[in-house]
């Protein structure tokens, strides 16, 4: 049992009154203390604080208190804080009623998504949902648990998106698919039921580790769904190994079977790869590695399970037996061919345990055929894949003299010492030498049947400590990891994902982008000051302004923990309450406000590279320019003595968008924001609408009544992984959107003189101004903010 003292310190950081919370708050306390940190059990109750102050009834802050600590355990403290968003995003949205089942359903459907970041992706397609059809969304929450236990994430988001785009026209029948009272919906969820859950099936993998294995590696599943243009691959790190979130059972040809084949949105297998498998069954009968289905069905060559068999074997293998190369020793070319023969290796070794193997990969690894390259392809990968079929089957059809002598050259330096890791990037180097011609650096390369679906994507192999001059560098997806740009760049530890609006699709892209964030590193606050002193007398006209229109009067604010003034009133009853043995009220002391004045302003600025450029008929850069303004910007707000954050952002492609603190709604003007301004710096681009959603999410904790938002810009969104230069702005115009319905004003002061061509269409016709003269930028900007506040 918890002391009394304990839970009463704990019990007056939750803002709620409801008259059950007393009676459940203890049993609670005692649950969350023991499967969280302390700051985690601040974000619980701050949590249930925030739904409580929803005004939606007193049931809901129950079931939050009540079911988060076994979310918590599960998924992570992380997830807390997202979890009391989205009840406040929904009952901004229309869709109230969808909370209480929404906190009621999450630990269940915790316990089937496994990883934090599936359940991310889960509550981002609730957000979508509540966005484009908040009436039937309670409806899916009451049964997410039942659909979740039926299909994989992805293949929910496909049943929840067929739904919506088939009863678009029907609203009165809505209801009936997503209760799954339709015949039409319990088809399409059948449709959707394939393939080898991951859920259902961990624990057996994971007796499947630690027995064959000896292994205790963590398991962490992904989606294939939620991120279509980068799709994620197998891979082993630091954290442990990471693998989709459903296998589909690969089907063999050759039994005659009207039905049709599974749906094939997670199965990475091709009809080429497949038809490698129906040459491999020619050779002679394959019998099946488990269980065959009933006479007249379609038999399986491979089921979903026995893939994640043959994944985790060639991962352990990997954990056991390699040992990372220094990737800066060898160009891209030599790495492709080194893995080829240390995935070899490993598994030889693996063979020689376990001889099952060999069947189990030969089966899932795909045939390429002889001299099918074209002439105006790269052939490497394709080379690649066939020395990879050739050091694993005896039985290979390969007739190519050089591919057939390192064949032989690899089991017998095997034979000799088959724990030497030189002997892949002894043979891998030798053979690029032997085998290299000019159709490597072609353009196009050729992917047909060169992925082996069991295999991860090497990123264990490699240790990069210089930056790589080839940015596309195709071998696998590790190649930034490179500890020394990391260190470089210095994205910050703090990431927060936000959706991005898809105009061509219409709906949004559920954590689509990642936002760094860290503080700005600082420069030297002298620089600052003497920006200041170089425009003295701009600066005493306009403190003459803000002495004219900042309030005079001022306010008492009672019942504060810290304050001026000692409130008699409040201390005498608190230690009214102190003798007669109740809890003393703490909050004893008043301070004062200026009365007439309720903003709280953040200030954004575009840091992309083109600030750092020099205009036409200017002495200064952008940057420069914008340092003064912003310099005396922060002079006016700190005499009228408004809340007001500074805050910049740059990106690179939506996975990484960079987000700078330049100051705080709690920091003063002092030396040390100045030497962050003065350490500002420009580079890459301009992903504006993630940046806006979250300057939003500090803006909108803010309980000022007046809440305004200023961008500082010198172009329009655009970003390198974007084509189309409407999409970005399609999305800052959605963000801007989104940041009015909670209740923040946007406003952008734009550097651009062509900026009239897409500047109104995002932020509105009277909600922007060009500056044309960019040199007035310092004396126009303070006074755009004292005109728009007063």
């Amino acid at each position: 049992m918890l002391e009394t003292r304990l839970i009463q310190e704990y019990r007056q950081k939750l803002r709620c009154n409801a008259p059950r919370v007393e009676e459940i708050f203890p049993g609670c306390l005692e649950e969350a203390l023991g499967v969280m940190s302390p700051a985690g059990v601040d974000a619980w109750l701050e949590g249930a604080s925030l739904i409580a102050g929803l005004g939606r009834g007193q049931e809901l802050p129950l079931i939050f208190l009540q079911e988060m600590p076994q979310v918590a355990a599960l998924a992570g403290e992380a997830v807390i804080a997202p979890v009391a968003e989205l009840a406040r995003h929904l009952s901004r949205a229309g869709a109230p009623k969808a909370i209480a089942p929404l906190l009621a359903r999450l630990p269940a459907c915790a316990r089937r998504l496994v990883e934090p970041a599936l359940l991310g992706d889960y509550l981002g397609l609730v957000e979508r949902l509540a966005g484009q059809a908040p009436a039937v969304l309670p409806l899916l929450l009451e049964r997410s648990d039942y659909l979740l236990g039926q299909l994989s994430l992805g293949g929910l988001r496909n049943w929840v998106d067929y739904g919506l785009r088939a009863y678009r026209d029907q609203p009165h029948r809505i209801g009936d698919y997503f209760t799954l009272q339709s015949a039409d919906s319990r088809a399409a969820l059948q449709r959707e039921r394939h393939g080898t859950l991951f859920a259902d099936h961990e624990r057996r993998l994971r007796l499947y580790l630690r027995a064959f294995w000896d292994s205790d590696a963590e398991l962490h599943p992904y989606s294939l769904a939620f991120d279509i243009e980068r799709r994620p691959r197998p891979h082993l790190d630091k954290r442990g190994i990471h693998l989709p979130d459903v296998y589909d059972d690969v089907f063999s040809t050759l039994i005659p079977n009207s039905a049709q084949e599974p749906r094939n949105g997670d199965n990475p297998f091709s009809p080429r790869e497949k038809a490698g498998m129906r040459e491999l069954e020619s050779r002679g009968p394959l019998p099946p590695l488990t269980p065959t289905l009933s006479r007249g069905k379609r038999e399986p060559l491979i089921r979903g399970i026995d893939r994640y068999r043959a994944l985790l074997a060639h991962l352990s293998a990997h954990r056991l037996w390699s040992r990372p190369f220094i990737a800066d020793n060898y160009n891209r070319y030599q790495q492709i061919f080194i893995e080829v023969f240390e995935d070899a290796r490993v598994e030889h070794l693996a063979m020689a345990r376990y001889p099952g193997l060999r069947r189990l990969w030969q089966a899932l690894h795909p045939i390429p055929k002889e001299g099918a390259c074209p002439a105006d392809h790269s052939p490497i990968r394709h080379l690649a894949a066939m020395l990879s079929r050739a050091l694993l089957d005896p039985g290979h059809p390969y007739t190519d003299p050089v591919l057939l002598e390192f064949v032989q050259r690899f089991h017998q330096r095997m034979a000799a010492a088959p724990h030497d890791t030189a002997i892949a990037t002894d043979l891998g180097v030798e053979y690029l030498v032997r085998t290299h011609n000019e159709t490597f650096r072609y353009p196009k390369v050729y992917f047909t049947d060169t992925e082996a679906s069991y295999r991860d994507d090497n990123r264990y192999l490699w240790i990069f400590l210089e930056d790589t001059e080839e940015e596309d560098d195709f071998h696998s997806d590790h190649a930034a990891a490179n500890p020394k740009a990391e260190e470089d760049r210095q994205p910050a530890g703090l990431a927060r994902h936000h959706p991005e609006w898809d105009r061509e699709a219409q709906y949004y892209r559920p954590d689509w982008v990642t936002v760094y964030e860290s503080l700005q590193t600082a420069g030297e606050a002298g620089a600052i000051d003497r920006l200041l002193d170089k425009h003295s007398p701009l600066l005493k006209r306009l403190k003459r302004v803000v002495d004219l229109i900042k309030p005079q009067q001022h306010a008492r604010v009672r019942y504060q923990e810290e304050g001026s003034e000692l409130d008699l009133d409040v201390a005498i009853r608190a230690v009214i309450d102190y003798k007669s043995g109740g809890t003393p009220d703490p909050r004893i002391h008043y301070s004062h406000k200026h009365d007439g004045r309720d903003f709280a302003v953040m200030l954004l600025l575009d840091l992309s590279q083109s600030v750092n450029e020099t205009p036409a008929g200017c002495r200064s850069s952008i940057l420069q320019l914008s340092q003064e303004a912003v310099s005396l910007l922060a002079e006016a707000v700190s005499a009228m003595g408004d809340p007001l954050a500074i805050a910049g952002f740059a990106s690179n492609t939506r996975h990484e968008v960079r987000y700078f603190h330049f100051k705080g709604f709690g920091e003063p003007w002092d030396d040390t924001v100045k030497a962050r301004l003065a350490g500002m710096q420009g580079a890459l681009s301009t992903r504006m609408g993630a940046a806006l959603r979250h300057a939003g999410h500090y803006l909108a904790a803010r309980s000022a009544g007046k809440k305004l938002l200023l961008l500082l810009s010198d172009g329009e969104p655009a970003d390198i992984d974007v084509e189309d230069p409407a999409y970005l702005c399609a999305d800052a115009r959605k963000a801007v959107e989104e940041l009015s319905m909670r209740g923040i004003a946007s406003y952008c002061i734009t550097l651009d003189p062509l900026a009239d061509q897409y500047v109104a269409d995002i932020f509105g016709r009277n909600n922007y101004t060009v500056v044309d003269r960019i040199q007035r930028l310092p004396e126009r900007l303070p006074q755009l903010f004292l005109s728009l506040t007063q």
